[in-house]
């Protein structure tokens, strides 16, 4: 049976507030994200400037008196930011601000008595003629536009180049190339079915049977047309025949490098340099010079037209040095320094703007406008405390560099600052910092360390350095074994094990023990 009744019940539960969600999003934002959203928000909401010559600035007393009952902060806001960590003991960003008093120019009397003019020395006749309008009218050749008309001009962009993709960069040779209508056609279809890499992944039976019915006598021809294209190596079918290509394309047929990739490619992968000079029946040196004909080779043809490209990144925070000790400063260049304007404010009037919801729209831009300043002070204040914290903790580091690195974890920045430990991570999130060392990402600094009696204060990086300087010093006939290199680690006072060190050697792609010993 069913019943209608109320009940009362207590519950609790965690709210985030519009101005929280804004301040964790303006905190993991980078300068070139900052900039970009900053644009955004003057476009879209009027009461934000960027010009203070473009109005006057609101006063914090000003800004009360407009927003009446709205607040930055109610006791349940501080609740949850004081659980995400994020603190609002901090002022206000509008604390700092003040309206510069404006200047009024005094109004000119009429009846004012003209002063006596000023005796002027007569002008020759020649300094009055205007040359220069005369050259310009009568002595130029060709068409002038008037000089009140405004003339388009083609936009920027028309002049920006576009990335050039591997198909773009294959059929424009392609289009200089002679062939019959129907190698052409299959053409197409091999290369718009090339990899990132440059290799074809499928076969020309596949080709044929998906691509429109092509005939695989065409097919044939079109591929042997599509790999003499550059790059060399392109719509090769595995890497021995990338690596083929790029040697025929050398004039290298039929000499050692050919025979080794052509009949020893395990042998390669094996590092058996000796057993190949038995099988081809050369000495050493020969095929020393062989092998070094073939790392210069590219096994992915098409990486360079593929790949994603080199990523823009500018330093969001300079570390540097003076007399008096580490300095950090925030790079704000090219960020727009946005205020709050004044001139909206006769609109919130009801004697000026009687309608209700032109006030409404005002005021809700007011707020918005009021928080996002508020985020973006509170983001510089988050970033400086985080990288202070990080100078006194790698001061070795930034004046001896990377051997000096100490292990630092997320959470301890965290409790030195007094904030959660996601709040950090959001501040360090796709930001870099530039520091007489280089230029670092700001996660760099944070590694765990390793633990032992020296260990402790060894972080995780300095410790896969270490492996790989000893595989790199060891004897290639007879390589260390991951048993060796965790004796030699742990003499040291590094605590780790046999799987560990397989794992730091994994991590760093160098090869097993097996594959790295080359045969006398």
């Amino acid at each position: 049976m069913l019943s209608q009744r109320l009940q009362i019940k207590v519950s609790q539960k965690q709210i985030l507030t519009p101005g929280l969600v804004q301040m964790v999003t303006v905190l993991q934002l980078n300068r070139l994200e900052l900039k970009e959203m900053l644009s955004q928000e003057i476009a879209a909401n009027p009461v934000l400037e960027e010009n203070l010559d473009a109005g006057e600035e609101l006063t914090p007393e000003e800004l009360q008196a407009v927003l009446e009952v709205e607040r930055f902060s109610n006791p349940s806001d501080k609740d949850i930011l004081d659980a995400t960590g994020a603190g609002t003991e901090h002022e206000s960003s509008f604390d700092s601000y003040s309206a510069p008093e404006p200047e009024i120019a005094a109004p000119e009397s009429s009846s004012e008595i003209p002063a006596d003019p000023i005796e002027q020395p007569a002008t020759d006749a020649f300094d009055a003629i205007d040359f220069d309008n005369y050259f310009q009218e009568y002595l130029e050749p060709g068409f002038k536009s008037p000089a009140g008309e405004s003339v388009d001009k083609p936009s920027w962009e028309t002049f920006v180049s576009a990335p050039v993709t591997l198909p773009d960069h294959l059929n424009q040779q392609l289009s200089l190339t002679v062939l019959p209508e129907k190698v052409r056609d299959a053409a197409d279809s091999i290369i718009g079915n090339l990899d990132d890499n440059g290799y074809l992944t499928i076969s020309l039976e596949e080709i044929a049977i998906l691509g429109g019915g092509h005939d695989i006598a065409d097919l044939e021809a079109a591929l042997h047309a599509v790999q003499a294209l550059d790059p060399s190596g392109v719509a090769a079918r595995d890497l021995r025949e990338c690596l083929l290509l790029q040697l025929a394309a050398r004039n290298g047929q039929g000499g050692v490098a050919w025979q080794i990739i052509d009949q020893h490619m395990k042998l390669i992968e094996a590092r058996q340099f000796p057993q190949i000079g038995r099988l081809l029946g050369r000495p050493q040196e020969h095929i020393q010079i062989a092998l070094e004909a073939i790392r210069r080779l590219d096994p992915h043809p098409g990486m360079r037209y593929s790949g994603p490209g080199a990523r823009a990144v500018e330093p969001d925070v300079f570390i540097y040095k003076d007399s008096d000790g580490y300095i950090i400063e925030l790079n704000d260049d090219d960020i727009p320094n946005v205020h709050i304007n004044r001139s909206y404010l006769r609109m919130l009037d009801k004697e000026q703007e009687p309608n209700k919801d032109v006030r409404n729209y005002i005021k809700e831009r007011f707020a918005s406008a009021s928080m996002l300043m508020k985020n973006i002070e509170q983001r510089k204040h988050t970033i400086l405390r985080v990288c202070q914290s990080i100078v006194r903790r790698q001061g070795e580091f930034l004046e001896h560099g990377l051997d000096y690195l100490v292990p630092m974890m997320i959470k301890d920045i965290a409790e030195e600052i007094g904030v959660h430990p996601s709040t950090v991570s959001r501040a360090v999130a796709s930001k870099y910092t530039h520091t007489p060392q280089g230029v670092f990402e700001l996660r760099f600094f944070f590694s765990e360390g390793v633990q032992g009696t020296t260990g402790a204060n060894t972080p995780l990086l300095l410790v896969k350095r270490m492996v790989k300087k000893m595989i790199d010093e060891e004897d290639p006939a007879h390589p260390l074994t991951d048993d060796q290199i965790t004796q030699k680690l742990q003499s040291e006072g590094i605590a780790v094990t046999r799987r560990t060190v397989a794992k730091y050697r994994e991590d760093l792609k160098i090869p097993s023990t097996h594959q790295r010993r080359t045969k006398s």
